[in-house]
């Protein structure tokens, strides 16, 4: 009851509404101070990002987006004078990369260098320093074989690509590798005909504008500026003069134990290189596999002391100045010549009183030295520059030696006797061979080349031949000339005899010189020579560095060399003797005791040619019997074969025999055989 009266008297208290008005207006407040600050910071970051940082993101987006790759242009081919393929261009592919693109530049390093050939610890970390740089491009392998490319194609990793760069081959391997040289991996030649005609052959690169998705894949490319191709280069060189040269060389340079050694083919009439090998040589496809000296192009850049050879200077100057005749008389007893400061020079032998001839035939120092007092400085360093010593003569040649030649006012009695008989003179192979083509020629210095045409946008326009002064006079040529066949026939070359063919030459032997001393144990042996001598086809040059085989002369060296030159190159040519030629007619003759020896017969129609290969098509040796020596070379050319002639005439045996199994790259060897004469036959006409 109390307690119902105390409710009853107490007070009533009412509880205020609460401002929910306000706290909703406090909050939205906030809230829109929030999202304008939000949206402010927004704005001024779409402001930045639209125009404070544009052209930086707009840049960034291109470097994602779009990719400038360059074109490569196709260098021009080069061929030799009939037209085979000595030089081309193949696509070769190349692995690059992104280094942005890449997170983790050792692990992709370590899973490229896994799929590539050789890879080794060294190589790995190279390529992880070269993925580690965040540069927007770099080359991780060039040039790589399909077989790595499709490797690292399979791997799919970010940020690692193929690219396709031109590479140059070498079909031949090493056949000429000192004339054509080789090109670099940025497409650049660095030696020979590659380097001396780089701008031509090269061409211009182009650029390719791609654009790539988010997944670097290419959506859509665009040429900018299209790759123009390189001229196209035909040679001078013969290839399969080219390949005898290299042959006979190798052969001569191992048989003698010798250093290295240098051979040149050339036409004396027009300075044309037909042939020009060097050994040690070089694969040009694996450049950087061979060492300096490999490279080295002897004939161009080494210098030798030419010896005996250089006395036919000195004898055309002596018959050209009217000093001497072939029949003057000079007295070289005791066998000896002496000059102050200086020990004596030697003859081989006493030849005591000979005629000039003989001085040149039995190639006489003391003779020549004489001959040379007469002429004087003046007028021998006259010649010596005449014929080319001294000078660069090949335009198509980088890194040519021009050689050494002392002036007529440092020349005493003492050097212009060292000059007169080939020593303190140096001069390269080339030189020496041009200017024995001079003599060949009737008294013409040719500029001698390798460029016979220039070949560009369908067009061939000819290299023309330069004649760069005259020599001698065609009458002291042909004393020269009669003079140098004797030297064949009866003195120090007759090793370079070849039947039926008259042959000019001389014998060349000097000790080398090697820190100021003349060595008794090395020598630079040498043989040139031009054939036939009285209507000249060929100038034939060999040197040979340091033979120590059973002889060390010219003479018993490179004379042989020249030989073996000479008749597969007068063979192929078609060049026939000029000394007891046979009669352009030949007549059938019958004898039932002996078979018969094929008959001349007119060239065969090409019909007929194409049948006789019919069977290389299935892998057999074609009858080549019945054929014509030249036949015979052109149809093994075109299946690939090399030959070895014995004989002329027609080819009556050959080996691989006709049906047996064809083997590509392999030598077949031909007997061929001219109809027997009346006499031996005993038959009727």
């Amino acid at each position: 009851m109390e307690w119902l009266r105390g409710m009853r008297t107490a007070p009533s208290r009412r509880q205020p509404a609460p401002d929910w008005r306000g706290t909703v207006r406090s909050r939205l407040l906030v809230c829109a101070a929030v999202v304008a600050s939000w949206t402010a910071v927004i704005e001024a970051r779409l402001v930045y990002l639209q125009v404070v940082d544009h052209g930086e993101l707009l840049a960034r987006a291109d470097r994602q987006q779009l990719r400038t790759v360059v074109a490569p242009a196709k260098r021009g081919e080069i061929f030799d004078r009939k037209g085979r393929v000595l030089a081309y261009s193949v696509d070769a592919d190349t692995i690059a990369a992104v280094p942005n693109d890449i997170d983790d530049p050792e692990e992709v390093a370590a899973r490229v260098c896994k799929v590539l050939d050789g890879c080794n610890t060294e190589r790995r970390l190279a390529i992880a320093r070269s993925l580690g740089r965040r540069t927007p491009f770099a080359y991780v392998a060039r040039q790589v074989t399909p077989e790595e490319a499709r490797r690292v194609r399979a791997l799919e990793l970010q940020g690692i690509t193929l690219l396709k760069e031109s590479r140059r081959y070498y079909p031949n391997s090493e056949l000429g590798a000192h004339v054509l040289g080789y090109v670099g991996l940025d497409n650049v030649g660095l030696g020979g005909i590659e380097s001396a005609y780089d701008s031509s052959i090269r061409g211009k690169d182009g650029k390719v504008l791609i654009q790539t998705d988010n997944k670097r894949r290419a959506v859509f490319s665009r040429v900018e500026k299209p790759a123009t191709a390189g001229a196209g280069l035909e040679l001078t060189i013969d290839e399969y003069l080219q390949y005898v040269a290299e042959r006979e060389l190798r052969a001569g340079v191992e048989a003698n134990h010798a250093v290295g050694g240098s051979a040149i083919v050339m036409d004396p009439h027009t300075g044309e290189i037909l042939a020009l090998a060097n050994w040690p040589t070089f694969n040009p496809n694996a450049f950087g596999r061979a060492d300096d000296d490999a490279r080295r192009n002897r004939a161009i850049q080494t210098l030798y002391e030419p010896g005996s050879t250089f006395k036919i200077v000195t004898a055309s100057a002596a018959l050209e100045r009217k000093v001497i005749t072939p029949e003057t008389m000079v007295e070289t007893s005791p066998g000896f010549i002496t000059f102050p400061g200086r020990k004596p020079i030697y003859d081989t032998h006493q030849y005591g009183l000979i005629s000039f001839t003989d001085v040149i035939v039995k190639s006489s120092n003391v003779g020549a030295i004489k001959v040379g007092l007469k002429l004087g400085p003046d007028v021998l360093t006259d010649y010596v520059s005449k014929f080319g010593f001294g000078q660069t003569l090949a335009p198509d040649f980088k890194g040519e030696t021009a050689g050494i030649v002392w002036s007529a006012d440092r020349l005493d009695a003492s050097a212009l006797a060292s000059v007169s008989m080939g020593y303190q003179v140096g001069v390269t192979p080339l030189q020496m061979a041009t200017a024995v083509s001079s003599i060949a020629n009737g008294g013409h210095l040719l500029q001698p080349r390798v460029i016979r045409a220039v070949i560009k946008d369908g067009r061939r326009v000819e290299v023309p031949h330069k004649e760069m002064r005259r020599t001698i006079e065609p009458e002291t040529a042909a004393t020269l000339t009669e003079i140098m066949e004797q030297v064949v026939e009866r003195g120090t070359a007759r090793a370079a005899q070849i039947e039926g063919y008259t042959i000019a030459g001389k014998t060349g032997t000097a000790a080398k010189l090697v820190n100021g001393h003349y060595q008794k144990s090395d020598y630079n042996a040498s043989f040139v020579g031009f054939i036939p001598s009285r209507k000249p086809a060929l100038t034939i040059l060999v040197v040979i560095d340091s033979p120590h085989g059973n002889g060390y002369t010219g003479g018993a060296v490179s004379a042989p060399v020249f030989k073996r030159i000479a008749e597969a190159a007068l063979t192929y040519l078609g060049i026939g003797p000029n000394l007891n030629a046979p009669p352009p007619v030949l007549i059938t003759r019958h004898d039932p005791l002996q078979e018969p020896a094929p008959a001349a017969q007119p060239a065969r129609a090409a019909s007929m040619l194409a049948a006789t290969l019919e069977p290389a098509r299935n892998g057999l040796m074609p009858d080549l019997r019945g054929l014509s020596g030249r036949e015979a070379l052109r149809l093994l050319s075109q299946i690939g074969m090399t030959a070895r002639l014995s004989g002329d005439g027609f080819v009556v045996d050959q080996m691989p025999t006709p049906g047996s199994s064809l083997v590509r790259g392999d030598a077949c060897t031909l007997k061929l055989q001219r109809r027997a004469p009346p006499s031996a036959t005993g038959g009727r006409p």
